[in-house]
């Protein structure tokens, strides 16, 4: 309470840029396309962080089993009979500058997580970015806003 009555500009600062934070967070949350559109992300607010998850496949069935897709390349046998939909891909993406996100991406095509990063490239385009090997392999790709 201290640093409000005697710093009220420092305080107005400190809210302003909450309430920014929270605004391009928003802009970020919603329904998003994957490259090759071969599955679709809900990214929402996970308490002060983003996350994100496969709520939509364009081949839900595996072709062989005509069973619903599993997460068959998890690094952790015990998940890998697990449903592809409603996987997390994107975990604990913190704010890092203006309208990007930093933390973890699982891939589900490897089976690993890495680090990664999320930005926003106008409303309706995302940068997805994985790095692996302390950032020595770095792949991205482009989400499209679905709503």
């Amino acid at each position: 309470m201290t640093i409000f009555r005697f710093a009220p500009i420092a305080g107005a600062a400190v809210l302003a840029a909450a309430s920014i934070s929270a605004a391009a967070a928003a802009e970020v949350t919603g329904l998003w396309s994957t490259a090759g559109a071969r599955a679709q992300v809900r990214i929402t607010p996970c308490g002060s962080e983003l996350c994100g998850s496969i709520v939509a496949l364009t081949q839900p069935n595996d072709p062989e089993t005509g069973r619903p897709q599993t997460d068959k390349n998890n690094a952790d046998p015990a998940r890998r009979n697990r449903p592809l939909v409603g996987v997390r891909v994107l975990l604990g993406m913190k704010p890092d500058g203006q309208n990007k996100w930093t933390g973890r991406i699982y891939d589900a095509q490897n089976g690993k997580t890495v680090s990664g990063s999320i930005s926003l490239n106008g409303a309706r385009s995302l940068k997805l970015e994985g790095c692996a090997l302390g950032g020595m392999i770095c792949r991205s790709q482009a989400w499209t806003r679905v709503e």
